[in-house]
């Protein structure tokens, strides 16, 4: 076995094993090969897909192998059940994507597509009128920072740059906008306010 030294972010470090392949051999027959048992039972329970479980075993075997070619984890078997499991999940997740080009008519995906009730929409219209009510009553640059920053998402360096300002003033815009905003759409429309 040779140890190979390594830092990690703090700086602290790190001792790897690369274990050799003869050692590896014998852990593998000793400690993994007997759980083949066990191992089958799990697949077959968990897999609905019969004809597939012996290419799931030899998988496992390969991920467990190779981990150990690094460092020989003990004990054995929860590795094993470990990386049996996070196979299946993987195989799961990897057969239930349907890429987009798959189907060319959406109807034929039984999905119910929920259209918003007459109330809703007039609801929802009547929010985003006052919104933008709301965003025409800022000063000019709260208004590009609010919707660069919020609408856009753009980070403050960003903004500023497209702004041709500093990050300072462009958090000052987004905070005078916001605090603005939340007056306009939210304050008591000014009446008995006190300042």
């Amino acid at each position: 076995m040779a140890e190979i030294s390594d830092t990690d972010r703090e700086g602290t470090r790190l001792n790897r094993v690369s274990v050799n392949a003869p050692h590896v051999n014998a852990w593998f027959v000793r400690e993994v090969l007997p759980l083949e048992a066990l191992l089958m039972h799990y697949l077959r329970r968990h897999w609905p897909n019969q004809n597939e479980i012996e290419d799931l075993r030899q998988d496992v075997y390969v991920r467990v192998y190779e981990a150990a070619r690094a460092k020989i984890p003990h004990p054995a078997k929860p590795f094993v059940f470990a990386i049996a499991r996070n196979l299946l999940v993987d195989r799961v997740r990897r057969e239930h994507v349907v890429p987009i080009e798959a189907v060319a008519d959406f109807d034929a995906l039984g999905l119910a597509i929920e259209t918003p009730a007459p109330d809703q929409s007039a609801i929802a219209r009547d929010e985003l009128r006052r919104l933008q009510a709301a965003l025409d009553a800022l000063p000019p640059r709260c208004r590009e920072a609010v919707i660069l920053g919020r609408l856009e998402g753009l980070p403050g360096r960003e903004i500023a740059r497209r702004m041709g300002i500093g990050t300072a003033a462009v958090s000052a815009h987004l905070s005078k906008g916001i605090y603005v905003l939340a007056e306009i759409l939210y304050g008591d429309s000014g009446t008995g306010r006190k300042e």
